[in-house]
């Protein structure tokens, strides 16, 4: 009983060391707020900061790119053509947020039927952001048209 009891507690013991040990490194994993903004300022990122009394800490804010997908002039597809570029464009979507190129995209419900949806580029300029969207079968196809805004937002914020 003994012998059961001192093993349980070595279990316990060494189980407790590892999630100490797996916490503590995720923590010293987590770069600074100087070393984001050394990180992001090196990888031609444009941003500002500024320390914010409320929450107490430096807040990083960074200039994303807001793509506006509007309704195209080339809209005359057959069924079949118009449902091989949704497919591409959904994949190529899905791309861009696996790559780390876009935060979040979807479509939007505009009463005008102008606007189909937006896409939020996190990448350093205008250009890239230009380059990325065109690569997207709607685009390509005429179907969508592009217009790219700036967007100034806080660094890491969620949507809530």
């Amino acid at each position: 009983m003994k012998i059961t009891f001192t093993f349980l507690v070595l279990v316990l013991l060494l189980g407790c060391q590892s999630k100490v040990e797996t916490n503590t490194s995720a923590v010293a994993a987590s770069p600074s707020k100087a070393q984001q903004i050394a990180d992001l300022k090196a990888n031609g990122f444009e941003i500002f900061d500024y320390y914010d009394n409320d929450i107490q800490d430096t807040v990083i804010m960074q200039k994303y790119f807001l793509a506006f997908l509007n309704t195209g002039p080339n809209r005359s597809q057959d069924e079949e053509e118009a449902s091989k570029i949704q497919k591409g464009h959904r994949a190529h979507l899905g791309r861009m947020y696996e790559l780390g190129y876009a935060d979040i995209s979807g479509p939007l419900e505009d009463s005008l039927g102008i606007t189909q949806g937006i896409t939020i580029y996190n990448v350093p300029n205008l250009a890239t952001a230009d380059s990325l969207v065109r690569l997207d079968p709607a685009v390509q196809s005429g179907k969508l048209v592009v217009d790219i805004k700036p967007l100034w937002a806080g660094k890491g914020f969620a949507l809530r």
